[in-house]
């Protein structure tokens, strides 16, 4: 019978299945998601209670119900990517957030393009980009429960 050391024996061993990220990957995905937040509240709130001068231009070429879902939409993004963290409960709700800002971007870069407001589409490009990789992170790291 082979013996083991003690300090061995004391180390449960890691599951082979579990990927473990870096703490610089992690670092990122938090600073990705906190920006995110970040962005997506004061962008929400401008689109919610815009300047008069902005309010003209949006609704000239969109109803402005349509500028007020998207101002909501946009300010739960924020609450759905902070409270669960903050809160650390639900936490699977920061990957459904960061997958819903993904569809509000991919419309918002196919909206710019179309108007040829190309240095916007590509902030909302950047954003898609952050946002798909703090979905698929929070996603890996708290699924749904079935």
């Amino acid at each position: 019978m082979a013996t083991t050391p003690a300090s061995a024996a004391a180390v449960p061993p890691r599951p082979t299945s579990a990927i473990r990220r870096s703490r610089g990957v992690e670092i990122i995905v938090w600073t990705f998601q906190a920006l995110l937040a970040l962005v997506f509240l004061a962008h929400g709130g401008l689109l919610l209670y815009p300047p008069p001068e902005i309010a003209a231009q949006m609704n000239a070429s969109l109803p402005r119900s349509f500028w007020i879902v998207l101002g909501v939409a946009e300010v739960l993004a924020f609450f759905g990517l902070t409270l669960p963290a903050l809160m650390r409960t639900f936490r699977w709700l920061m990957a459904w957030a960061a997958g819903g800002i993904m569809i509000v971007m991919v419309s918002a870069t196919v909206y710019h393009v179309a108007r040829r407001e190309l240095s916007s589409a590509a902030i909302t490009v950047v954003l898609l980009g952050m946002a798909t990789v703090v979905a698929q992170a929070r996603r890996r790291d708290y699924p749904t429960r079935a």
